[in-house]
């Protein structure tokens, strides 16, 4: 079905790319499995061609490869103590895809991949996984401390534990809901702004003349939305932080 490029919304459609149907399911490389691939191999090559060099007298980009390097480390020593390095990898591989992404959503005609829930929530999923599989793989049925904390009495034990279990199994739908919501909004705002200054636009002097106030709030907002796109990255990187501690030390 067509869709009509002045709809807000059509920014977000996918589309295949590579048609491919094995078994009755649908595994077509579509426009938003291109720029996971495209968001993946930029920031690869970003933070390969920019420490390379490894000189003692950074540049630039050697530069913010390292500011980059410290910030995620310590966020991670700060929220998970020295054992949470062992995940450093994997926090600064998702704060590095996420913020590349949004940026990379910033740019006309390009499609935004975390204005997708489903893409958002399995980044969500893959932390939680991680936070589950480690803790009773490092505590043992230890981990499930996390669901009783210290110091409760024993008659509030059982309001309490469905409270904590409820609200960890929450974590993954907040988590992706938190970056889809604020990206999909974000973008739609946008155009509807953009929008009226093709329309505006197209009534004449009068309608130039008026265009002004909505190309002002376009320039704001996209200011905004860069703002948001790095502060987004930084949020869920936190917050993954913030769980994986409870794998570290669950009873804390």
């Amino acid at each position: 079905m067509a869709t009509n490029p002045t709809d807000p919304i059509h920014q977000f459609v996918i589309s295949r790319i590579v048609p491919i149907e094995i078994g009755g399911l649908d595994f077509s490389f579509t426009n938003s499995a291109l720029f996971m691939v495209v968001t993946v191999a930029l920031t690869t090559a970003l933070l390969y061609y920019s420490t390379r060099g490894r000189g003692l007298v950074p540049n630039r980009m050697q530069s913010v490869s390292e500011l980059s390097y410290e910030f995620i480390a310590n966020m991670l020593r700060d929220a998970a103590g020295s054992g949470g390095m062992r995940f450093f990898p994997f926090v600064f591989s998702l704060f590095m895809f996420i913020l590349v992404a949004n940026l990379l959503g910033m740019v006309p005609y390009f499609f935004t991949v975390t204005s997708h829930l489903i893409v958002t929530f399995a980044l969500s999923v893959l932390v939680i996984g991680v936070v589950v599989v480690y803790g009773i793989k490092k505590n043992g049925l230890g981990f499930f401390k996390l669901f009783v904390p210290s110091g409760v009495p024993a008659i509030l034990v059982p309001l309490v534990v469905i409270i904590e279990v409820v609200s960890f199994l929450s974590r993954p739908v907040s988590l992706s809901v938190r970056l889809f919501a604020n990206m999909l909004a974000g973008h739609i705002t946008l155009k509807v702004f953009s929008g009226f200054i093709v329309s505006m636009t197209a009534m004449g002097a009068l309608g130039i003349g008026g265009a002004i106030l909505p190309l002002f709030m376009t320039v704001a907002l996209t200011a905004l939305e860069f703002l948001v796109a790095a502060l987004q990255a930084y949020v869920f990187a936190v917050l993954t932080c913030m769980y994986l501690n409870d794998a570290i030390h669950p009873g804390h």
